[in-house]
């Protein structure tokens, strides 16, 4: 499918708690307290070119670290995927947007949803990933920034592995490595990797 014809969950900008949507956005918070606002404030699918110039609707993005359970080692990887406005950046985030194919039912709720459209992330990203590692939320990240994240929302989700190499990664994560944690600093990250570390190291 094309980027044109792609249909990406949004939510108005309006309907969010300002504290949501400032120019730099780190906000700690438990998941149910997420969904149940993110379902109060009403998605819908709008048509992905669409979403990408209205800066008056954040499209919700799951954006998933891999670390070491201490904490001492994250994954990163250097941004060559379809957003060229990203390019030749280092990540630490595996994600994307949700869309409609993530919903099997319409009476779905967000939290659903969500959850499905990060595991599906998560299988097209990796070729190999532990199913069994847990995977929490942390909270959210959101810029005004950046042309990119005027008209985003990361929901920030973290996985703990006491096996890093039962990951491998797809075609898309190029160059994906290890780092210690207080080294990442060193590479030339995207503004919402520099988010999501504060958010994490919080």
């Amino acid at each position: 499918m094309s980027k044109k014809q792609e249909q990406v969950l949004c939510i108005d900008r309006k309907n969010l708690p300002a504290s949501w949507v400032t120019p730099k956005t780190v906000l700690p918070m438990e998941f149910s307290t997420f969904a149940a606002t993110c379902t109060k404030a009403e998605f819908s699918f709008v048509r992905r070119d669409i979403a990408e110039e209205d800066r008056q609707k954040k499209q919700i993005i799951p954006y998933i670290l891999l670390q070491t359970a201490d904490g001492r080692m994250t994954a990163a990887y250097n941004r060559q995927g379809s957003e060229t406005r990203l390019h030749d950046l280092w990540s630490i985030g595996i994600g994307g947007h949700i869309n409609p194919e993530d919903t099997a039912l319409e009476t779905d709720s967000f939290e659903t949803i969500l959850k499905s459209g990060m595991q599906r992330e998560l299988d097209e990203e990796l070729i190999r990933r532990i199913a069994a590692d847990p995977i929490e939320f942390l909270g959210i990240i959101s810029e005004d920034l950046t042309p990119v994240g005027s008209v985003h929302m990361g929901a920030v989700f973290v996985i703990r592995t006491q096996d890093p190499e039962g990951y491998l990664p797809g075609e898309e994560l190029h160059s994906f490595t290890w780092h210690a944690t207080p080294t990442l600093f060193r590479l030339n990250l995207e503004l919402w990797s520099k988010l999501a570390l504060e958010l994490v190291t919080q």
